[in-house]
């Protein structure tokens, strides 16, 4: 019963959050179009997300803290709603990327709370296979975001589509407020300065920062590239109608979604053998940066299966959560969390919008489509095999 009064709303809400987020990867050339914006005009407008649900991270552990998952989470869905609906209505890029910004507070909490709502209602060894399957509602909204939502477009405008996106949020708002009961067993709200010095705890800790690369360049490019520049490497490089790419993007959003539920399933059994966690996250990240180099050099050709492999190496990186928190006290794990996503999601917003922008000033000294495109991957490519190197250097450290 508990699963259904309190997974269930948390995993519709996730799912939501994910669909926002990678929509603009099919819907982008639609609104460069209609909008006649460039490369570094769409990166910013799709980024605007990423911008506002970063800055949201760390005000929203300590309001998690005082207030609980159940009633700041249901409070910002309907700003999520509200940021559709505008998105809906939007006349000009300055509309279009503050709706983004208010999706992007408004989703901000989705990950987070479903984590502390689970740590106060599930026992502990329940809490991995949780984390796969909230992971796996995550992917089943990235698999909405490709092929589904391309054929949507066929059946109805963007603007259309937007409206009914702004009424689920509503429903799911409104179903985790009545559904969810209020925490239990959680500890008296701390001081504000005492809230305060953890988070400081959490930024000068050698520990973290271990991680924090990993999820500025490696998690948080995954998410720019996958929510925006994929479908525009397959279109532009590829040559791909957005229907094939669209395809393509929905079989990587399948792997991810297989990837997360082994993940939640194995990650435990693994360990108890002997594999542990963060071997399996710098495994499978540098994996995904050996399949992200493929892709560059268009070596063999396989692009779907390179993109499957992409995506599901990728979806290594959400082990880094659990791992970074596990450097710190229970009382900081919250904090520890929302402050590894931050990182996460300020990467996102700078490889999102710095993608764009360097494709168009590449463009300007006279490379085709393709060529900067190409041109700009192999800069994230050395910024991600740059943090990759980072963890491991850090870790040897450590030990």
């Amino acid at each position: 019963m508990l699963w259904f009064r309190l997974f269930l709303p948390f995993a519709g809400a996730y799912f939501l959050s994910y669909l926002y987020r990678t929509a603009n990867a099919v819907i982008g050339p639609v609104l460069a179009d209609e909008l006649e914006l460039g490369a570094g005009d769409l990166g910013l407008l799709t980024s605007a997300y990423f911008l506002t649900f970063a800055a949201a991270q760390l005000p929203l552990g300590m309001l998690l803290d005082r207030f609980g998952a159940r009633r700041v989470e249901a409070a910002l869905l309907l700003v999520a709603a509200a940021g559709a609906a505008t998105f809906a209505l939007g006349q000009s890029i300055v509309d279009l990327a503050v709706a983004r910004g208010l999706i992007g507070v408004g989703v901000s909490a989705c990950l987070m709370a479903a984590f502390k709502a689970f740590s106060l209602s599930f026992p502990a060894d329940r809490q991995a296979s949780l984390t796969g399957w909230i992971m796996t509602a995550g992917g089943l909204g990235a698999l909405a975001a490709t092929a589904p939502l391309d054929a949507a477009l066929h059946l109805a405008g963007w603007r259309d589509i937007f409206f009914v996106l702004a009424a689920l949020t509503l429903v799911v708002a409104g179903w985790l407020f009545a559904s969810v009961p209020e925490g239990k067993g959680a500890s008296s709200p701390e001081a504000l300065a005492t809230q305060w010095k953890g988070v400081k705890t959490v930024f000068g800790s050698a520990h973290f920062w271990r991680f924090a690369p990993l999820g500025l360049c490696l998690t948080g490019g995954f998410m720019a590239v996958q929510s925006l520049w994929s479908i525009s490497w397959l279109m532009q490089v590829d040559g791909y109608t957005r229907a094939l790419a669209a395809d393509h993007m929905a079989g990587m959003s399948a792997a991810m979604l297989l990837a997360y539920v082994l993940i939640g399933l194995l990650a435990t059994a693994l360990a108890r053998r002997g594999i542990k966690p963060v071997q399996l996250l710098g495994a499978g990240l540098g994996l995904s940066l050996v399949t992200l180099a493929l892709i560059v050099s268009g070596v063999g050709g396989q692009s779907y299966l390179l993109w499957l492999a992409y995506g599901s190496f990728s979806s290594f990186g959400t082990l880094a959560y659990s791992q970074a928190a596990a450097g710190f006290p229970l009382a900081l794990s919250g904090r520890a969390n929302t402050a590894f996503n931050l990182m996460v999601f300020i990467g996102a917003f700078g490889v999102q919008w710095g993608l764009g922008l360097l494709i168009d000033l590449l463009q300007g000294y006279g490379q085709s489509a393709g060529t900067a495109h190409r041109s700009a991957f192999l800069v994230l490519f050395a910024a991600q095999s740059a943090s990759l190197t980072w963890f491991w250097i850090a870790g040897r450290r450590r030990r």
